[in-house]
């Protein structure tokens, strides 16, 4: 899914007679988007490989930062998938396909530090949160 078919209040459909590209100036997006549009989005890679969807968006409510996207990957109808906390920073929105890509390929996800939907870790952790900026490449917001 794409945050286009999330948006339940049409924030991110065009006035009439607008444009309707990428840099067109219809709604808040593609600069400032609701949360609740971003759930579910597809995530894919550099190679147009599919690593899964955005499960949850977690925000430091201490700077009021998006800290992380909590990616789910693998796994048949729930059964068996692993999640993933994906530094904002590491996301990038591509506008033209309506999705997020991350540059890291499967096999780099699949050995990614992970948890299970029934163990999530302390991702106030600032430990924790040093490890995944590590692995992908990013620095904290401060």
């Amino acid at each position: 899914m794409n945050y286009e078919e999330h948006d339940s209040y049409g924030m991110y459909k065009p006035a009439s007679g607008a444009s309707t590209g990428p840099d067109s100036s219809h709604g808040p997006g593609p600069h400032l988007m609701g949360a609740d549009t971003l759930i579910g989005n597809t995530v894919g890679n550099q190679n147009s490989e599919a690593l899964g969807d955005i499960k949850e968006i977690m925000i430091d409510m201490r700077n009021g930062c998006v800290s992380y996207a909590v990616l789910s990957f693998g796994g048949f109808m729930g059964m068996g998938e692993k999640l993933f906390a994906v530094p904002w920073e590491a996301l990038k929105l591509d506008t033209e396909n309506k999705c997020f890509k991350l540059d890291i390929d499967k096999e780099q996800l699949e050995n990614a530090p992970g948890f299970d939907k029934n163990r999530w870790p302390n991702m106030a952790d600032p430990s924790w949160a040093a490890g995944i900026h590590a692995y992908y490449g990013t620095k904290p917001i401060r």
